[in-house]
């Protein structure tokens, strides 16, 4: 045999030596069949691996390297039937450590292929499945091959979610909305998915909608306005006015969400896509059974369900109402504000003061319920000009203040009735609002319902007494309160005012007199049917100049010595017989004197009158003290 043995060349072989006996087609053929024995592998890759082995401990993973790799066993938890030759993918962390072992990790080949579907699936749309781990702050956190992604809650349906809590451990598809990369968050949607398969759903709604049609819908959400009803992937506006013919503060007294309910469409915006929908047109109107008793003049009982600045809206019935205007809460003339009459939730009786089936309208009374004080039989002798009463300040005005003396019975105090002694310029500054305010009637006119009162004629024309006090020509002290371009207000005794012009007003030393100042002032006019004096302090000390000067001129010079004193020409007799009548300078004494007593007893009378003012208001004030 040419093989065997005895029939080898060694001479040939020796002198060849070590592989030097083959051909180049032959090394070729060598080399590439041992390449094909060995694999090229990256750090930093995902790559498929054989299991050879299983330990305690580890997984003996082949991936054609030069050396077996080995993966914890605790990364197999999702594959408990896992046996030697199942393929499975690994991730190279590195291909010799110190001792030599390749490194392979099958949890980072899981990240790895996850982010690299999430990327997929954000590019082409893919949906993607996923687990639901926990809720959080404003949504959930999903399980995503691995990878957690945060679902907000506003992308988990086309209606609000309440309870996230419900979703938590279950599975659900999603789509990628969002990828950070630079924090490794992942966004997604699963109302994305429920909103396409609405899309048709809506269009068919939409085609088909009617006036008048009657839908059944989802209450989704609530609101102090109105409802939104979801009708099946679009929603509806049913309006608060529109759910109850009663009246009702917000819609959860009568609804609740998540709740069926049948309504019909009032209204269609196809431009804006609204649809204003209706429940109380489901059923009759509450008017159309209006007992037929109930007409004008009836007395009707209901509830207070709406109180407004100009009147209170009675329910007599649900769906029934009628408005108290203001004004027909009271006899009084003055308007107030209802609420001082009448609450929200009061049971009241009023009157039917108009009534309209057609318009659904209705006025009610609730004064119409007592007498017109004006109708009374006793009213001309109770308000009898002179009369004297007690009444409440309603209003005051430019020109006086209203003064109720009951409900429904006010009367006019005139400004220039309140005082007799100072001029008031607006009623503020004698009285408030809410005082109580004595008067006497001045006039009383009941068909037009007119009352003149006056405060003032309370007491007796003390004008008559400042005639003899204030006498042109008598000097006073008074007390500057206020000066202008037109003069000076002055305070004089007794709580009378008078006026002083520019020119009065000029001292002595050549200065002026100023706000503030007391001085002594002359009347130099007194008006007591316009009430008015006018002083001067000027006139105080100009007038003693004057007489001074006068009673020096008059005074004879003595005659020179040696001269002769003529003689008087005698008088006339008639004009001596006239001069004996009486005495001129006595005639005038006697006539200051008598000024002088009536100025006195005018003194002693408006001192008694202010004393008895002055008791009367301790005693007011004491008895408001003891109450």
């Amino acid at each position: 045999m040419s093989n065997s043995p005895e029939n080898f060349d060694w001479d040939k072989f020796e002198s060849q030596g070590f592989g030097g006996g083959y051909s180049k087609e032959e090394k070729a053929e060598m080399e590439k069949m041992y390449d094909d024995t060995l694999t090229t592998v990256q750090e930093q890759e995902v790559v498929s691996g054989t299991v050879v082995g299983i330990t305690d401990r580890d997984v003996i993973l082949n991936i054609g390297f030069k050396s077996d790799g080995l993966v914890p066993l605790s990364e197999f938890r999702d594959l408990p039937d896992l046996k030697p030759g199942d393929q499975v993918e690994v991730f190279i962390e590195d291909q010799e450590d110190p001792n030599g072992q390749l490194i392979l990790s099958r949890k980072k080949a899981k990240i790895v292929s996850a982010w690299a579907k999430i990327y997929d699936a954000l590019e082409n749309d893919n949906i993607l499945e996923g687990i639901v781990k926990r809720r959080t702050k404003g949504g959930l956190i999903m399980d995503l091959y691995g990878v957690e992604a945060f679902l907000p809650g506003s992308q988990i349906d086309v209606k609000p979610i309440r309870d996230f809590d419900v979703f938590v451990g279950k599975k659900m598809e999603v789509k990628v909305v969002k990828i950070n990369a630079a924090f490794d968050n992942v966004v997604v949607s699963h109302k994305v998915l429920i909103e396409k398969d609405l899309e048709q759903q809506r269009a068919a709604i939409l085609n088909n909608l009617e006036k008048g049609q009657v839908l059944e819908g989802v209450i989704k959400n609530m609101t102090n306005f109105g409802v939104f009803i979801d009708l099946g992937g679009v929603d509806g506006l049913l309006h608060i006015t529109d759910i109850s013919w009663g009246r009702i503060n917000h819609p959860e007294e009568v609804l609740q969400l998540d709740q069926k309910v049948q309504i019909v469409v009032l209204d269609f915006d196809e431009d804006k896509k609204r649809i204003s929908l209706g429940m109380k047109q489901l059923t009759p109107h509450p008017w159309d059974a209006l007992p037929a008793e109930i007409e004008v003049g009836s007395r009707v009982k209901g509830k207070i369900v709406n109180v407004a600045d100009y009147g209170a809206f009675l329910e007599l019935m649900p769906g029934v109402e009628g408005l108290i205007h203001v004004s027909e809460m009271s006899w009084s003339q003055h308007l107030r504000n209802p609420q001082d009459f009448i609450k929200q939730g009061d049971e009241v009786e009023a009157v039917v003061l108009t009534l309209d089936r057609e318009e659904r309208k209705m006025s009610l009374g609730i004064k119409q319920l007592t007498e017109d004080p004006w109708t009374k039989e006793d009213v001309l002798t109770k308000y009898a000009v002179g009369t004297k009463h007690t009444g409440v300040v309603r209003n005051l005005t430019n020109f006086g203040l209203f003064l109720e003396l009951e409900e429904g019975v006010d009367g006019l105090v005139h400004v220039s009735d309140l005082s007799w002694t100072k001029k008031i310029k607006h009623p503020s500054e004698f009285v408030k609002v809410g005082e109580n305010l004595d008067v006497v009637v001045l006039e009383l006119d009941v068909p037009n319902r007119r009352l003149a009162l006056g405060h003032k004629q309370l007491e007796e024309n003390p004008w008559d007494t400042f005639e003899s006090v204030f006498n042109v020509g008598s000097v006073h002290k008074a007390s500057v309160l206020e000066k202008s371009e037109r003069g000076a207000v002055l305070e004089l005794p007794y709580g009378i005012e008078g006026f002083a012009f520019p020119k009065g007003l000029t001292k002595e030393d050549g200065s002026q007199v100023e706000a503030g100042e007391s001085l002594d002032f002359r009347v130099t006019e007194f008006s007591k049917e316009d009430r008015k004096i006018i002083l001067s302090h000027t006139s105080t000390h100009t007038e003693s100049a004057d007489a001074a000067r006068v009673a020096k001129a008059t005074k004879k010079a003595p005659a020179a010595a040696g001269e002769k004193k003529e003689k008087a020409p005698k008088a006339p007799k008639e004009v001596e017989n006239k001069s004996t009548l009486g005495d001129l300078d006595a005639l005038s004494a006697l006539k200051e004197q008598m000024m002088e007593n009536e100025k006195e007893a005018g003194v002693k009378k408006l001192e008694a009158a202010a004393k008895k003012s002055k008791g009367s208001d301790e005693e007011a004030t004491e008895e408001e003290n003891n109450a």
